[in-house]
C-alpha cells in the first residue's frame, strides 16, 4: 500500500497548479515592476557620475545593474512574497473563492500546501543568491562605485585599520592599496597588563597573500626598560610570519558582504582564535544569511491566514494590515541586528528573535483563520 502525505486526485492537482502559478506570477510581476522602478530612480541619481567619470556603457550594464539587481532581489523577496500572497489571496477571499474550496473539502491545512511550495522555490532561489551569489556580486559592485560613483562611495579597505592579532597583541596599518598588496604604514604594539611593553614600526610594508608574510626594506623596534623608558632599535628587511591577512585590512561591515559562506566561517574561526571584537559582526551577518530566506514561511503564512477571510474595507484592509506587519518585522530585525552587533546580546537570538516573534504571530492568526 502506497501512502501519500499529500493527495494527488486531479482536483488537488488543478488546484494546487491554479493557487501556485498565481502566488509566483504575482511575486514575479511585482519584483520586475519595483526593479525597473528601482534601476531607473538609481540610474537618474548616477548618470552625472556615470558621464563625468567615463564609465563604459558595458561596464554600467554588466558589472553594476546586472550585480544590483539579484542584491535587491534578496534584499527585499520577503516583502514582495508577503505582498504577493496579501494581494492575490484577498482577491480570491473577495470573490468567494476560498469559501467555495473549503466547503468543497478542502481543509486549510492542505489549502497551505502550494503557498509553502511556492516559498520553499523563492526561499531556495534566496538562499543560493545570499550564501554564494551575492557575495560575488558585490565585490563587482564596490569595485565599479570606487571607481565610478562620486557620492555615497563604498570603501571595501579602512584608510587606518587597527586590528587584535592575538591576545595582548595589535596591527595598526595605515594606506593600504589592495592592488599592490603594500601599506604606508606597518606597526605591532604588545601590551602586557594594559602597560605597552614593545612596539614594531616599519614606514612602508608588503604582504605576500601566498606565504601570509610581512616585508619591510626597513623597520624599528623599541622595548620598554625597568624605568619605564623605550629603547629603540633600526633593523633592515623585515620578513615576518603575522595572523595578519590583507582582508582584514578592510571595514569588517562591507568586507563581510563579499565573502561566501564558507569563507565567512573560515573568518569567523579566525577571528575567534585572536579574541577580535569584530566576532560579533561577522557572526550577525552569517545568521542573516539563513534568517531572512527562512523568514519567507512564516510571512506567508501570516499572509494567507490574513487574507484568507472577508474584511470590511476588502483588499485595502488586507494589504495595509500586511504591509504594516511586514515593515513592523524589517523594523524588529534591524533593531535586534545592531543590538546583537554591540554585544548586548548573542548573535543568533539577536537575528533569529524576530522570527520567533512573528513565528508566534504566524501561528496564532492561523489558529483563526476560517476553517
Amino acid at each position: 500500500m502506497r501512502l501519500r502525505l499529500i493527495p494527488s486526485i486531479p482536483g488537488y492537482r488543478t488546484l494546487d497548479r491554479y493557487i501556485l502559478g498565481k502566488f509566483l506570477r504575482t511575486y514575479v510581476f511585482g519584483l520586475l515592476m519595483i526593479i525597473i522602478i528601482v534601476v531607473v530612480f538609481d540610474y537618474v541619481e548616477k548618470v552625472d557620475d556615470f558621464t563625468e567619470l567615463k564609465a563604459p556603457w558595458k561596464a554600467v550594464i554588466n558589472d553594476y545593474y546586472l550585480n544590483f539587481i539579484p542584491y535587491f532581489i534578496n534584499q527585499f523577496s520577503s516583502l514582495f512574497t508577503f505582498i504577493a500572497v496579501i494581494f492575490f489571496t484577498s482577491k480570491l477571499a473577495m470573490q468567494t473563492e476560498i469559501v467555495a474550496i473549503l466547503s468543497g473539502g478542502v481543509s486549510f491545512k492542505r489549502l497551505m500546501w502550494p503557498y509553502f511550495l511556492g516559498a520553499f522555490l523563492i526561499t531556495t532561489v534566496n538562499m543560493s543568491l545570499s550564501l554564494w551569489v551575492i557575495p560575488q556580486t558585490q565585490r563587482e559592485i564596490i569595485q565599479f562605485e570606487n571607481q565610478y560613483v562620486k557620492r555615497r562611495q563604498r570603501v571595501l579597505y579602512d584608510e587606518n585599520a587597527y586590528r587584535q592579532i592575538a591576545p595582548g597583541t595589535y596591527a595598526y596599518v595605515r594606506g593600504y592599496s589592495p592592488s599592490a598588496d603594500n601599506v604606508s604604514f606597518f606597526a605591532l604594539e604588545q601590551y602586557e597588563d594594559s602597560k605597552l611593553v614593545g612596539k614594531l614600526e616599519a614606514a612602508s610594508a608588503s604582504f605576500d597573500e601566498e606565504s601570509g608574510r610581512w616585508t619591510a626594506p626597513r623597520y624599528v623596534t623599541y622595548r620598554r626598560t625597568e624605568a619605564g623608558t623605550y629603547d629603540f632599535t633600526l633593523h633592515r628587511n623585515l620578513d615576518t610570519l603575522v595572523n595578519l591577512d590583507a582582508r582584514e585590512l578592510g571595514e569588517t561591515k562591507s568586507l563581510v558582504k563579499t565573502m561566501t559562506i564558507s569563507e565567512l566561517t573560515d573568518y569567523i574561526s579566525q577571528q575567534r582564535e585572536k579574541s577580535s571584537d569584530d566576532v560579533y559582526i561577522i557572526e550577525v551577518e552569517r545568521h542573516t544569511r539563513f534568517s531572512y530566506p527562512i523568514a519567507t514561511f512564516i510571512l506567508t503564512l501570516i499572509g494567507v491566514s490574513l487574507s484568507s477571510r472577508k474584511m470590511r474595507g476588502g483588499m485595502g484592509m488586507h494589504i495595509g494590515l500586511g504591509i504594516a506587519l511586514c515593515f513592523s518585522y524589517i523594523m524588529l530585525g534591524r533593531v535586534f541586528e545592531q543590538v546583537a552587533i554591540s554585544g548586548t546580546m548573542m548573535p543568533s537570538l539577536g537575528v533569529w528573535l524576530p522570527n520567533i516573534v512573528f513565528a508566534l504571530i504566524a501561528a496564532f492568526v492561523y489558529i483563526k483563520a476560517p476553517k
